[in-house]
């Protein structure tokens, strides 16, 4: 109910009845099915307790696979349904990232199924706070509100605190957890002031209000205010995608955490960072990407430079992982530069390159977990001669290490591919943008770098001789070699035969 008729109605004396708004229950599927399915899993946990232990992980895994069946028939159906007055809009471009985000998912808990039981650690309660993240992201796909947007993320992130912290024992998960929240929650307030705001301006928490109301502004006087509140909300979502200079919390965080939770933020957690980001940036300062656009040149020139050279010089190969991460960012965010002139293709750009750097990060977390198995160490060392006892690891890892490098046919070459497309397409006349053209450059020159140290870990794998100890074989439990499979299959498969979401499948209607 808007106010205008609550007023007139105090003023008249007259009481109006209150109109339940209408609720598409197909539309919200998915995230009911997840729900449903998770508090199940929770009553079968607190009945069973620890007769039921072993079957937390399937069953958690089993909820995320019930809640794509809902995602699958929305996107056959076709129809984009939009819900609380453009609040809340369920259209391709959200079915497709939720459809990444129940997969990342599951995948996780693969990775999570054996290095959970053997660690002795709590499962059931791991996988629960997992769902409840997962939610977070299915939430954040459709949201077109600042409300339904900032709760959507802290409710991925507070759960994902949580779990950072799961070895409580260790210290370095201690100190993993303790700087992911404070880092978290220092995001949160800058973004959350910005957000505030917006609202000021706008009297509305719908980005296409806000919109709206900001490119109605013009020239007048709080105009630099309205660029305060643009940058302290892109500076909160930077913290959370770990753009540089707010990655700090990202490589202790990552190799404190257990190995599959760093799979998990470095992957899904990152991409629902990227999807509030975008959409915020999208859908409500379209007037304003003359404020936009150089920031983010900044921040991705900087992200993508400042990640390889750290990266570099990581001993660790967590580390390493972590620190590319961070340059991956700024590949993903670099389309954002030219979003004035190419929205739909910067989106389309963005979405593809989560899709692929999902299927090829999870994969060499999967290879470092199964590794790590005998080994015990995350040294780069440590793949020394992996030829000569692992030969098929091998190859899934130096399949995962061309494709994060760019190498054609895996499919990062694909990822980066559409980054340099939408940075190197023009205005109407088709000349492409100084900053664009400037940026592709930097990013060329980035991906020389990191291809240094991908290689480098491929080398210590085919060419350098494993000591005697080293040298037996790995044993590799069935849900490692199901994630393996799955992510070598979308890696190979996106780049052999160059399928990627197309734009029209992907950009979202407003």
């Amino acid at each position: 109910m808007s106010m205008l008729p609550m007023i007139l109605a105090q003023q008249t004396g007259e009481i109006t009845p209150f109109v339940r708004p209408h609720i598409d229950w197909h539309a919200f599927a998915p995230e009911l099915v997840l729900l449903a399915a998770s508090a199940l899993i929770t009553v079968i946990d607190l009945i069973g307790l620890e007769r039921v232990r072993k079957f937390m992980a399937p069953l958690t895994g089993i909820a995320f696979l019930l809640a794509m069946i809902p995602v699958l028939t929305l996107w056959a159906d076709g129809t984009d349904r939009v819900l609380f007055d453009g609040a809340y809009v369920v259209d391709q471009y959200a079915l497709g990232l939720k459809g990444l985000f129940l997969l990342s998912a599951y995948v996780v808990v693969l990775l999570s199924t054996n290095y959970m039981a053997e660690g002795d650690y709590y499962e059931a309660e791991f996988y629960q706070l997992m769902s409840a993240s997962v939610l977070g992201m299915l939430v954040m796909s459709s949201a077109r509100d600042l409300v339904s947007i900032f709760i959507a993320l802290e409710l991925l992130s507070i759960p994902a605190y949580l779990m950072a912290a799961w070895r409580k024992r260790d210290l370095r998960s201690n100190e993993a957890g303790l700087k992911y929240m404070l880092m978290g929650v220092f995001a949160s307030a800058i973004m959350l002031y910005g957000m505030s705001l917006l609202y000021g301006f706008s009297a509305s928490t719908k980005l296409s209000d806000i919109a709206v109301a900001i490119g109605e502004m013009g020239d007048a006087g709080s105009v630099p205010l309205v660029t305060l509140a643009v940058l302290f909300t892109i500076i909160g979502f930077a913290f959370k995608v770990s753009a540089v200079p707010f990655h700090t919390w990202a490589p202790d965080t990552y190799e404190g955490a257990p190995t599959p939770l760093t799979a998990y933020l470095a992957v899904a957690s990152k991409a629902a960072g990227f999807v509030a980001l975008v959409t915020i940036v999208l859908e409500a300062f379209p007037s304003q990407s003359d404020v936009v656009q150089p920031f983010m040149w900044v921040l991705a020139a900087a992200t993508m430079t400042v990640g390889n050279l750290i990266a570099m010089r990581q001993t660790n190969i967590v580390r390493m992982l972590a620190y590319s991460g961070v340059a991956q960012a700024g590949y993903m965010m670099a389309p954002l530069v030219v979003y004035g002139h190419a929205s739909d293709l910067a989106r389309s750009a963005i979405v593809n390159y989560l899709l692929i750097y999902a299927a090829m990060n999870l994969g060499a977390f999967a290879v470092v977990i199964a590794a790590s198995r005998k080994t015990r160490s995350g040294e780069i060392t440590s793949f020394s001669g992996m030829i000569n006892y692992a030969p098929g690891l091998t190859a899934a890892m130096t399949v995962f290490l061309f494709s994060l490098a760019g190498i054609p046919p895996m499919g990062g070459w694909l990822a980066k591919w559409r980054v340099f497309e939408a940075l190197l397409t023009g205005p109407e006349d088709g000349s492409a943008t100084v900053a664009g053209i400037s940026l592709a450059v930097i990013a060329a020159v980035n991906t020389v770098f990191a291809a240094y140290y991908y290689l480098n870990v491929a080398k210590q794998m085919w060419f350098v001789e494993a000591s005697e100890e080293d040298s037996g074989p790995i044993r590799i439990p069935p849900a490692l070699i199901a994630a393996l499979a799955i992510t070598l299959i979308v890696t190979i498969l996106t780049g052999v035969s160059g399928f990627a979401p197309s734009v029209s499948d992907f950009v979202a209607a407003g």
